[in-house]
């Protein structure tokens, strides 16, 4: 039942939907069948150009898209996952036969196929998937060629889980402090039964994404607001803080989880349902944290389907809105105020140069240097905001690409 769950997901993927939106799909499988399924689909769209090498050495002629979907879930199960040739097989066999009459046919070279990549030599050593040009053409103008591969290979590995947790907290056994003070969850984890999930001691995000607030430093009294804030890592941080937060999003359904997350963690932040760009507060602020819409390349390892499902088109406008909303952001601050100006992308466009193009639009404009405990120097960038890659801390397990920069407005 998971591994046809898994073929619709990717099949799915294929149509042009992400895997998110396919979760209905599931809805007749149990639970841990549904997660399975979730997973086989994540691990072969993560692997897909290391089966892809594999496959091609074994047939005569590339197979249908669908047939070659059966083949890449099957030698990914075997050689990444681990899973027993002859159960995969066999398995992999009947899915073909459900296709229609081609699958009918092809049943016999599916068969064949998949009995000699049970026994393939060397699938550790295939190099990773490589990123889809639309994304590793800009990349290529920004990182040098081993730096690209360590990113796909970070792609490739996944991501574990992070949490944040409330000052004074203890990490529980299986949760590694990190240097940033995140805590990293070794393997599969059920995040609803981790201790201290119920008593609201932590939350879910990732250590890069917990880093703007830390570069922000809210203090208390301070009034501050999250723009874009859903679904609340970054309002909860802002609010264990003792500053006054107002959470700015425009999607209602993403609020509903920003309301869950503050009453199960028992904080409190002013909500407001608003189009970032139109919004403003009744005084000038002391501190915005703008996380801007992008294109979220940099959260590729959590979205193995991303680089599938997408295609590049929309980036100029949403580089275009990123400098709207600094804009706006700075005219809500008071004098001397500071705005954190964060996007989870890979794209210097939406990071780097959106800060030099700021301080040329706003003249006095500031970026002041990072000092934050954990961060490593090399990832400060010229103009002084701080760059974050997935190959970072490659050994515990990478991060989400990141960038962010610390702005003060003129006094």
């Amino acid at each position: 039942m998971a591994r046809k769950g898994a073929l619709q997901l990717i099949q799915g993927v294929r149509d042009g939907r992400s895997l998110a939106d396919q979760q209905g799909r599931l809805s007749k499988l149990p639970v841990a069948e549904q997660a399975r399924a979730a997973r086989l689909a994540a691990e072969t769209l993560r692997h897909q150009g290391r089966a892809d090498r594999v496959i091609a050495g074994l047939v005569a002629r590339k197979p249908t898209p669908q047939v070659m979907d059966v083949l890449r879930l099957a030698v990914v199960e075997m050689l990444e996952l681990g899973a027993p040739a002859h159960g995969v097989v066999g398995a992999a066999v009947d899915l073909t036969r459900t296709l229609g009459k081609r699958g009918q046919s092809a049943a016999g070279m599916v068969n064949a196929v998949l009995r000699k990549a049970g026994a393939y030599q060397g699938w550790a050593d295939l190099p990773p998937q490589e990123l889809p040009e639309w994304l590793r053409g800009p990349l290529s103008m920004a990182y040098d060629a081993d730096t690209l591969t360590a990113i796909e290979a970070a792609h490739q590995a996944g991501a574990p889980l992070d949490i944040t947790p409330k000052p004074g907290a203890q990490p529980f056994e299986g949760a590694e402090p990190l240097p940033t003070g995140s805590w990293r969850v070794a393997g599969p984890a059920q995040v609803s039964t981790l201790p201290g999930f119920d008593a609201g001691e932590w939350w879910v995000q990732d250590a890069a994404a917990a880093l703007p607030v830390r570069l922000l430093a809210p203090q208390p009294n301070e009034t501050v607001a999250d723009l874009c804030a859903a679904p609340g890592g970054k309002t909860m941080q802002i609010a264990v803080s003792g500053a006054q937060v107002v959470a700015v999003d425009v999607n209602e359904h993403r609020l509903k989880r920003l309301h869950q997350n503050l009453e199960r963690c028992g904080l409190t932040a002013t909500v407001v349902t608003a189009d970032a760009l139109e919004w403003r507060p009744d005084a000038p602020l002391d501190a915005v944290l703008l996380d801007a819409p992008c294109s979220a390349t940099g959260t590729i390892r959590r979205h193995p389907d991303m680089p599938f499902i997408r295609d590049g088109h929309g980036i100029a406008e949403l580089i275009e809105l990123q400098a709207a909303m600094i804009d706006h952001a700075l005219s809500i601050l008071r004098p001397g105020g500071r705005l954190v100006f964060a996007t989870c992308s890979l794209i210097p466009d939406e990071g780097e140069v959106q800060v030099d193009e700021a301080l040329a639009r706003h003249p006095g404009l500031t970026v002041e240097r990072p000092d934050i405990p954990g961060i490593d120097p090399d990832w400060i960038t010229d103009e002084g905001g701080i760059r974050l890659r997935p190959d970072h801390w490659a050994d515990r397990g990478g991060m989400d690409g990141f960038y962010m920069a610390l702005l003060r407005k003129p006094a």
